[in-house]
């Protein structure tokens, strides 16, 4: 049974996310800001989310000694061939911010009508361990459309462009148990919320 996980990420909206989700378990969770040793930056260079999930988790597992959890999601619009995909947190520049990046993504969207907008936001989960690798793999998609304009203020990332499939808001204009229900990483972390407390068929 697993009793401490470190979650290997530094985005301080993306972790408080995963914190708020995995509050109901009784595992200890751990993040980098709690190691005293430090674990290095690993290059996201992975052709998908998987490969960049397993090699970010399985580097800072190795290095901490600890098993660990690393995620890699980003939104996926069909009209663009599939971008921003993995370049999602860096599509308008390698130090860009969401300003930045969902402006430019409506600029790609510009001529693209209301009918061809579809989209979907996937999360791909990894855990592993220190001496055998991965333990398991979780995805979650969460399908919609690209709004117009940004809207609301919540989340982060492309969370005020993302319309969830049959309704009206954005994820920005959701409260976090709102999104949590239905997101990608909320239904990631329930797989894995199921794995490590024995649910799991």
């Amino acid at each position: 049974m697993v009793k401490k996980i470190l979650l290997a990420t530094r985005n301080k909206k993306k972790k408080a996310e995963l914190l708020e989700i995995l509050a109901g378990t009784d595992i200890e969770i751990l993040t980098l800001e709690d190691l005293t040793t430090e674990v290095s930056e690993t290059k996201e260079d992975g052709k998908n989310f998987q490969e960049n999930a397993m090699k970010k988790a399985l580097a800072a597992a190795r290095q901490s000694n600890l098993i660990t959890l690393a995620d890699d999601s980003g939104l996926v619009v069909d009209a663009l061939g599939g971008r921003p995909g993995v370049y999602s947190a860096r599509y308008a520049g390698e130090h860009a911010g969401d300003e930045a990046n969902n402006a430019k993504l409506l600029q790609e969207m510009a001529a693209i009508d209301e009918n061809r907008r579809q989209a979907y936001f996937i999360c791909v989960l990894a855990l592993c361990s220190p001496q055998g690798g991965l333990i398991k793999m979780f995805e979650g998609r969460c399908y919609g459309t690209i709004a117009f304009t940004t809207r609301g203020e919540l989340g982060f990332g492309y969370d005020p462009l993302f319309i969830p499939r049959g309704l009206k808001r954005t994820f920005g204009e959701m409260d976090a148990a709102e999104k949590h229900a239905i997101s990608h990483r909320g239904q990631a972390l329930g797989l894995l919320q199921d794995f490590l407390t024995g649910k799991e068929c």
